[in-house]
């Protein structure tokens, strides 16, 4: 008996072995699937943004990225697939998106081609999330939220810098703590201040029964040539 149990052990051990080297794709996933075509002329909780030129609409839906003219018309997929993607933003020049993805197996920031092509992941986070990437002017750096999970499911977040070549990035701001957020960045048209939103209301954690009638959120202002 203790030999068998002792071999069953063994099996357990290597089968789990086996599995932790095996590398998880969430292009290739391990579940039974089928394509089924859907068509629809309106949709909710979408990201959009204008190209600098004013012809054209990046926008995501059911986590695929499409574009289309600024007057209306077919869309047309860009970035679709497995992965979930969204929260387009055309760079300042109009040549490249940048969008949020999970297709590296969690919430990375990616860039690519307005027609989707030659696509690249920026960031390389394997368990801190990143999304709400928005380009610097002069189209060199994305700044991104970076979300920290905490005992709640919200959790808290920090702006962060990366150049759109990668690297680790560089830290803006820091958490005050686990539980009040910080969230939606956007840079001003000279480059130097970028702008957020924070949570402000009193005691430190996060709370769902707030008073609506006292601040809750407030708009604060990074400096990025000091600091």
């Amino acid at each position: 008996m203790k030999r068998i149990a002792l071999a069953l052990l063994l099996v357990g051990c290597m089968g789990s072995a086996a599995m932790a080297q095996d590398d998880w794709d969430v292009n290739v996933p391990d579940f039974p699937s089928k394509d089924v075509t859907i068509t629809v002329s309106e949709g909710t909780w979408m990201s959009l943004d204008v190209s600098p030129d004013g012809q054209t609409v990046v926008f995501d839906l059911l986590g695929d990225i499409y574009t289309m003219p600024i007057g209306g018309g077919e869309a047309t997929l860009i970035r679709g697939g497995h992965p979930w993607e969204v929260q387009p933003r055309f760079s300042p020049d109009g040549s490249q998106i940048a969008f949020t993805s999970d297709a590296g197996g969690g919430d990375n920031i990616w860039v690519m081609d307005t027609d989707g092509e030659n696509a690249k992941q920026i960031t390389k986070e394997s368990f801190r999330l990143l999304n709400n990437a928005v380009w610097t002017p002069d189209g060199q750096f994305v700044i991104a939220r970076k979300h920290f999970t905490s005992g709640r499911s919200l959790g808290a977040g920090e702006i962060w810098q990366y150049h759109i070549t990668g690297g680790s990035g560089i830290q803006l701001t820091e958490r005050k703590n686990d539980q009040q957020d910080v969230n939606e960045p956007a840079v001003s048209p000279d480059g130097r201040y970028v702008y957020f939103s924070e949570d402000f209301y009193p005691g430190g954690f996060f709370q769902y029964n707030k008073d609506p009638n006292s601040q809750i959120y407030a708009i604060r202002r990074y400096d990025r040539q000091t600091g």
